[in-house]
């Protein structure tokens, strides 16, 4: 557990439970196994140590696979795998006493892939051991074990389910504005972060749009922050209607606003920006007050991350707001 600590301390980047939980388990089924390896060379049971010593190798080379570079699907199915193979190899070797470890390699499926996955994964882990163990074992003790080995999947499947919903609910309030719907800063700099990458392994070209109410603060002075909310929302669901599915929407500040536009020239974003400047001026979002908007508009450039990028759509918005607000101001 020191080591692990230590491992967050100095990799801030690598500290996802989705990391860690593959590398734990690596390293837990190689410690677990490696004592059998060494037994099996010493008592020269040659087949089964070469299997032990497989497992071991396999662990420790998905741990490190997926603590290097972070792909943490991939080293999950591989690693359930090898347990389920590894489980059939040694009952298959060993003899039916072997069965027990089934329990530890099934629970650690249903911990590293999606629910229907690992329940699929059971049931062919299952039935690749019915032959070798109920022929081997009383009615009795065959009903034990069938029986104890449902019940456990049954748990780990209750578990994983509840895991997998809870943890699309913490995505949700860690990446979401809780007011309008759209995506928050986190989810804006993660976005950015896929666009850039994009951009640099492929050359897909994205456009940026950074929109602020005009004078918001005012609308809040003079009718309260009920209202405000309602123009916020109402002006999340103009914009949402009128960007395309591919494009992406972000509130990040109090009245300030971020589309992001994949696969979209500085062309087609400033057209988009009047567009949008245009329908929510159009629309009277407060009685007699007018609601108005200003936008930058920026398109990725070679050797710029997502801040920089940003920064670039940021000033362009202030020469909006300088030329007197209400208007679209394009980076160069």
């Amino acid at each position: 557990m020191d080591a692990w600590r230590y491992i967050v301390r100095s990799n801030p980047n690598r500290g996802s439970v989705e990391t860690f939980l593959p590398l734990i388990l690596s390293a837990a089924g190689a410690l677990g196994v490696l004592p059998f390896a060494i037994r099996r060379f010493m008592q020269q049971e040659w087949t089964a140590a070469v299997i032990d010593t497989v497992v071991v190798t396999g662990f420790v080379a998905l741990g490190t696979y997926v603590y290097r570079t972070q792909r943490v699907r991939v080293a999950s199915i591989a690693i359930a795998f090898l347990c389920m193979s590894g489980v059939v190899s040694t009952v298959y070797v060993n003899g039916p006493a072997q069965v027990y470890w089934v329990f530890p390699a099934l629970m650690a499926v249903f911990y590293l892939v999606q629910p229907r996955e690992a329940a699929i994964g059971a049931v062919i882990t299952l039935a690749a051991l019915a032959p070798a163990v109920l022929p081997a074992n009383s009615s009795h003790e065959s009903g034990t074990i069938v029986i104890t080995v449902i019940v456990t999947c049954a748990f780990a499947l209750a578990f994983s389910l509840i895991t997998s919903r809870q943890r699309e609910q913490l995505l949700v309030l860690a990446t979401k504005d809780p007011l309008t719907g759209a995506g928050n800063r986190r989810g804006l700099e993660a976005k950015l972060t896929e666009v850039v990458n994009a951009f640099r392994r492929s050359g897909l070209v994205a456009s940026l749009i950074l929109i602020d109410l005009d004078h918001f603060k005012r609308v809040n002075d003079l009718y309260g922050h009920a209202v405000g909310d309602q123009i916020l929302k109402r002006v999340t669901e103009i914009i949402d209607l009128r960007i395309r599915v591919t494009d992406s929407l972000y509130r990040i500040g109090g009245e300030e606003f971020v589309v992001i536009l994949e696969g979209a020239d500085l062309e087609r974003a400033v057209l988009l920006a009047e567009q949008l400047r245009t329908l929510v001026d159009a629309n009277e979002l407060v009685p007699d007050h007018e609601v108005t908007i200003s936008l930058g508009v920026a398109e990725i450039k070679q050797g710029e991350d997502g801040n920089d990028w940003l920064h670039r759509a940021d000033e362009a918005l202030y020469r909006a707001k300088d030329a007197g607000r209400n208007s679209t101001s394009v980076s160069s």
